[in-house]
């Protein structure tokens, strides 16, 4: 047994062996995928002059209070962590950003009609314009620069899709735009108010004057059905009338805001969009289909995670893949230098419908989709019984062809996982079938913040990363095996076969890789049906080698329990992988 050259040197051949001559050649696939998930205005604050916008109030004084407010994340950031390295450093193939569209500018009522902090759109999940950058986030100029430098380290772009409904309508707005009589000033609608109520304010949507009509969403009067999903109002939510095939004029609202920014606001203003600011004869969703995948054709955005996807009818969701393959079709003609444009993959989509796991859904195959986040991904680091797991995504990924599982331990909802056994957790993650998505954080232990006293906890999973507090034995095996899926495609799109409790094959016409968690130092491996005799293999995680003797292959000084085990080619002829 031997050590080879540092992980970071070793280069694989796309035979599916190991080899010492030859380069790999990495060839992207969305089912094989590791999607960073990063919460802009939470993960690096590149430019503290852009923290403060709109009249919004960022301290209230108190980390509880200041749970949602805007703490000043922003694109610069982001740019600065990319061209730093960090992204091609953990193997990322995709980084999904919260959504970079001007959010509502006043607060909603924190934990429901509790109402115990502010809830600001931060997040990304409160449009207010759809034609423009929150300038919180940063300039157009500074997102463009973003995407084309993660589109030159060969990383695509995810943005989000809401076709259900924009933000709240906050007193604040109201104020600004003049649709709804509050009886109060900007600094007074600014504040936090603990005892206003959402709930009777937009009660009262009926007889406001210049905001979201009955044309465009539901009103109280109309008697929808609240238990189907197709007509509720998520969470309250004004809900966009996406059945309806009715031509609506844009709100009055947004025109007089427009009007009222003038040239002075065009730093922001998505050019792509600028020619939709005017009325045509579309439904409502027809505009916010317009004004979503403008976003695309400007910048040659890759991909969309889409929003509560069972509340929006099917066709819908068809015709918005639709545009967005449009659009980035027409970027990729507009700009033939630039490396994306030469990608050829379609517009991805992939959606959260509620409680979705891995099953495949033809309908919304139909629809454009590629995938539903699976929300039953195991959060525990199980490595006895992960295998078994493995096998069935696996399955499911040879059945469905283009469907794949979409995969992550945490969300902007939920922190599931163990964050006490995260280096298992990523482990069970990175080796899975289909795509893996990792939240911001989840690679450095980024701790919670105050916000886990509130009765609304799930702010604390938001919190800013820490870039003086990092776990770097974390990191370091997110890194490591980030870089190993990367370089192994087998690893999400493979077949499978199990072995037993601890160890599979991943496999395809190309690559064979043999993996073992909970792997024992010492403890001989059975591969018998696999390699032959002399073979020599790597190790890829440790970079240690070993051949096969007697039908097994043995090695000590395993790192975090797993074995990654690859043929070694030392010239350029085929692999005997029996």
């Amino acid at each position: 047994m031997k050590r080879l050259l540092p992980l970071a040197l070793l280069l694989l051949s796309a035979s599916g062996t190991y080899s010492a001559t030859g380069k790999d050649k990495k060839n992207f696939d969305w089912g094989n995928a590791t999607v960073y998930f990063v919460i802009t205005d939470r993960f690096c604050n590149g430019d503290t002059t852009n923290d403060v916008n709109y009249g919004r109030i960022v301290d209230y004084g108190e980390e509880r209070l200041n749970a949602a407010t805007f703490h000043g994340g922003d694109i610069k950031g982001i740019l600065k962590k990319t061209k730093e390295g960090y992204f091609t450093d953990l193997g990322i193939d995709v980084v999904w950003m919260t959504d970079v569209y001007e959010q509502i500018h006043g607060w909603m009522s924190g934990s429901g009609p509790v109402n115990d902090f502010p809830h600001y759109g931060y997040h990304g999940y409160y449009p207010l314009d759809y034609t423009q950058m929150d300038k919180n986030y940063g300039t157009i100029e500074e997102f463009r620069e973003l995407v084309d430098t993660l589109h030159a380290q060969g990383i695509r772009v995810m943005l989000g899709a809401n076709l259900n409904d924009p933000g709240y309508p906050t007193l604040l707005d109201a104020v600004q735009y003049g649709f709804a009589d509050t009886g109060l000033d900007e600094p007074q609608a600014a504040r936090h108010i603990k005892d206003w109520s959402f709930d009777d304010f937009f009660e009262n949507r009926i007889d406001w004057k210049g905001w979201y009509d009955r044309g465009w969403i539901r009103m109280p009067d109309e008697g929808w059905d609240e238990n189907n999903p197709l007509e509720a109002t998520l969470f309250g939510m004004p809900d966009f009338k996406d059945e309806s095939n009715e031509p609506v004029e844009i709100p009055a609202f947004l025109k007089r805001k427009w009007k009222q920014e003038g040239d002075k606001n065009n730093a922001w203003v998505n050019p792509s969009a600028s020619k939709l600011r005017k009325d045509r004869k579309w439904s409502p969703i027809q505009y916010v289909i317009s004004w979503i995948s403008s976003w695309v054709e400007e910048f040659g955005i890759d991909g969309m995670r889409c929003d509560i996807v069972e509340n929006v009818h099917l066709n819908r969701w068809k015709e918005f893949n639709q545009a967005c393959n449009d659009a980035l079709n027409r970027w990729r003609r507009r700009h033939p230098d630039d490396p994306a444009a030469q990608w050829t993959d379609r517009f991805y989509m992939t959606g959260d419908y509620d409680c979705a796991s891995i099953d495949y859904k033809p309908e919304y195959a139909d629809a454009g989709f590629s995938s539903m986040v699976n929300f039953y991904f195991p959060k525990h680091g199980d490595l006895d019984g992960i295998v078994y797991t493995w096998q069935a995504y696996a399955d499911s990924v040879a059945s469905h062809p283009g469907w794949h599982p979409f995969s992550y331990l945490n969300n902007s909802y939920h922190r599931d996982a163990d964050m006490s056994n995260m280096i298992a957790c990523a482990t069970t993650l990175l080796l899975a079938p289909g795509t893996a998505q990792i939240f911001y954080g989840d690679e450095t232990g980024r701790k919670l913040n105050d916000a886990r006293f509130n009765v609304d906890s799930d702010q604390a999973f938001r919190s800013d990363m820490d870039w003086n507090d990092i776990d770097r034995k974390q990191l370091a095996h997110f890194q490591k095996l980030g870089k190993i899926r990367k370089d192994n495609t087998v690893i999400g799109t493979g077949r499978q076969r199990t072995l037993d409790t601890h160890t599979c094959i991943r496999y395809n016409d190309r690559d064979t890789l043999l993996i073992r968690v909970a792997s024992i130092d010492g403890q001989p491996i059975n591969v018998r049906d696999l390699f032959a005799d002399g073979d020599e293999l790597i190790e890829l995680y440790s970079g240690q080698t070993a051949k096969v003797k007697n039908g097994q292959i043995n090695i000590s000084g395993y790192e975090n329990e797993i074995g990654i085990f690859k043929k070694i080619r030392h010239e350029l002829s085929e692999p005997s992988i029996r």
